[in-house]
C-alpha cells in the first residue's frame, strides 16, 4: 500500500491557491477540470516531495462545507482491490463504495473518516462479487 494524498474541498480556489502556493510554498503537480462533474481537482506538494500530496476539490456550485465537511478523504494505491477490500470486508469493514470498475472503493474509519482505495496500475477486470454490489451509506 502507498499514501497518495488527502484531500480537502475548498470554497474559493483562487483564495486557496494563494495560501496554499504563495504563501505555504506548495506547488501544483496537476490539475483536473470536470464539465459532467462540475468539479475542479488541484493536486499540490511540497517542492521536491510528490509522494505526500493535497487534493484541493472545487465544487463549481456553492456549497456551506461547515466545520469538518471540508476534510475529503485519504487515498492509498493497493496491489489489488479485490482482495484488499476482501480483507477489509472478513474484518468486519463495510465496503461503502465497491470497487465495481476494478479500479476504486471506498471504505471509512470507525471514526467515519472516508478512505479511498485506488487500483495500482490499470484497473482490474470488473468481477463479481463486486461488479453487482450497491453502495452503502456514504463516504
Amino acid at each position: 500500500m502507498k499514501y497518495l494524498h488527502t484531500m480537502v474541498r475548498v470554497s474559493d480556489l483562487d483564495e486557496s491557491l494563494r495560501f496554499y502556493c504563495d504563501a505555504l510554498g506548495l506547488q501544483e503537480l496537476r490539475r483536473l477540470d470536470s464539465e459532467a462533474g462540475r468539479f475542479t481537482l488541484v493536486f499540490l506538494a511540497a517542492p521536491g516531495d510528490d509522494s505526500a500530496q493535497v487534493e484541493l476539490t472545487y465544487n463549481w456550485d456553492a456549497e456551506n462545507y461547515g466545520e469538518g465537511r471540508n476534510f475529503g478523504h485519504l487515498a492509498y494505491a493497493v496491489e489489488n482491490i479485490y482482495e484488499t477490500c476482501q480483507r477489509l470486508a472478513d474484518s468486519g469493514v463495510i465496503i461503502n463504495r465497491p470497487p465495481r470498475d476494478g479500479h476504486m472503493a471506498f471504505v471509512r474509519s470507525p471514526d467515519n473518516i472516508s478512505v479511498e482505495l485506488l487500483q495500482k496500475g490499470d484497473a482490474l477486470a470488473p468481477t463479481e462479487p463486486w461488479q453487482s454490489m450497491p453502495n452503502s451509506g456514504h463516504w
